[in-house]
């Protein structure tokens, strides 16, 4: 059963336009709250990306983030130039190379979650921790049915 047609469809109203708006809100927010910190929104992607253990390597890096190849290979050279961010040799595969926070990066981290968790929790001003959860379920729901399509 289809949600919506296209006699009504109202793309700033539905789901994917407001999904758009929040997130391009959510990283200027974010953007501001970092740049205390000398961070940009990419930046602390990459840098979360890094320290969660998601993955280990610029073209996974690329492929979590949804971010061009080029763009992100530039966006790590400058935070390996900070000393944030350092490219290791695979010890399982000599040929790969893999991603790691430095010191510093893994110092830098929590002071730019701090900045994410305050934007989210703003942006969530009024809602019940139930609500929230019940809201990640849905977008899980979506993000699902989308990563199905996708591969389908």
């Amino acid at each position: 059963m289809a949600v919506y047609e296209t006699a009504n469809y109202e793309p700033r109203k539905a789901v994917p336009g407001l999904v758009a708006r929040l997130r391009m809100l959510w990283l200027d927010e974010l953007d501001a709250r970092l740049a205390p910190l000398d961070l940009r929104a990419a930046d602390y992607l990459v840098l979360v990306t890094l320290a969660t253990g998601d993955v280990e390597t610029a073209s996974s890096v690329c492929s979590v983030l949804a971010h061009d190849p080029g763009a992100m290979t530039r966006k790590i050279d400058a935070l390996e130039k900070r000393g944030l961010v350092r490219r290791v040799r695979s010890d399982e595969d000599r040929r790969a190379i893999k991603l790691e926070l430095t010191p510093e990066g893994r110092k830098l981290y929590p002071k730019a979650l701090a900045a994410a968790v305050a934007t989210a929790n703003e942006f969530l001003e009024g809602f019940t921790k139930s609500e929230v959860k019940s809201l990640e379920s849905f977008l899980q729901r979506i993000l699902d049915n989308a990563e199905a399509t996708v591969k389908g």
